[in-house]
């Protein structure tokens, strides 16, 4: 009840921000996401044993979410700076998984995060696709792989998401994603949406599993409790994260089509 009633407070806040709320409004509540995003991963980062990335990882990151051309620069401005400071540790066999931590955050959440200005400028409701596919497709994995589920995704990163809840995933957001994009993006086709609902899916539910990977790894079961039902605010939006420069790749690619 908790994960319904949490879900169903979030939404209309989501889609005011996404498709009606000014671009300033948008940004500083993209920025907040992303922060709070950066903050728990910056914890399981830190039980891995080789140190927290740290404050630098906030800087980073939104220089690199708000970049106004490509963000290749401050990645590798990231990366050096990151690699300079290893000289100041006291166990330098810590120092590049401690760098490599780092800038993998920054790439992760921020250079995830930053696909929704792309998607926003172009189109808001590509954006609340992006963000709705993979909803739709939790519901489905959640009520099927209860009552259904009997054959193991996998066992060792996620031992309760099964199959037949990956199946139905993929199914619900291909119907409901795709019934989203019909009524409100003109001139797809519908070959079309059944393909970006299925890519965003699997991209998300591969996001899902390999944050659920780097927990298990840390030896955590949830990366915050900041969402009642849900854990934290990554747990949340993991499968956001790997779904939107998947369908960033999928409106550059259908644009010229259109």
């Amino acid at each position: 009840m908790k994960r319904i009633l949490t879900a169903a407070a979030l939404i209309p806040i989501v889609a005011y921000v996404v498709l009606l709320s000014p671009q300033m409004v948008f940004l500083g509540v993209l920025v907040l996401v992303a922060f709070l995003c950066y903050y728990e991963y910056d914890s399981i980062a830190g039980a891995y044993g080789f140190g927290a990335p740290g404050p630098l990882g906030y800087a980073f990151g939104l220089t690199l979410l708000l970049w106004p051309r490509d963000g290749w620069f401050p990645i590798t401005m990231a990366a050096l700076i990151a690699l300079a400071m290893a000289l100041r540790a006291d166990d330098l066999a810590k120092s590049l998984p401690r760098a490599s931590l780092l800038v993998l955050g920054v790439v992760y959440i921020f250079g995830c995060w930053r696909h929704a200005i792309f998607l926003r400028e172009f189109q808001p409701h590509w954006l609340m696709f992006a963000l709705l596919v993979n909803w739709a497709g939790d519901i489905g994995a959640y009520y099927v792989g209860r009552t259904f589920g009997k054959h193991l995704l996998a066992p060792r990163v996620s031992p309760r998401k099964t199959w037949e809840g990956a199946g139905a995933s993929v199914v619900t957001s291909a119907v409901l994603g795709g019934a989203y994009l019909m009524k409100f993006v003109e001139g797809v086709t519908l070959p079309q949406v059944a393909a970006v609902a299925v890519l965003a899916n699997v991209a998300g539910q591969m996001g899902d599993l390999a944050e659920s990977a780097i927990k298990r790894g840390a030896g955590m079961k949830d990366s915050g409790a900041i969402l009642p039902g849900h854990g934290g605010f990554l747990d949340r939006v993991d499968s956001t994260l790997f779904a939107l420069p998947v369908v960033f790749l999928f409106v550059n690619w259908l644009t010229p089509r259109l």
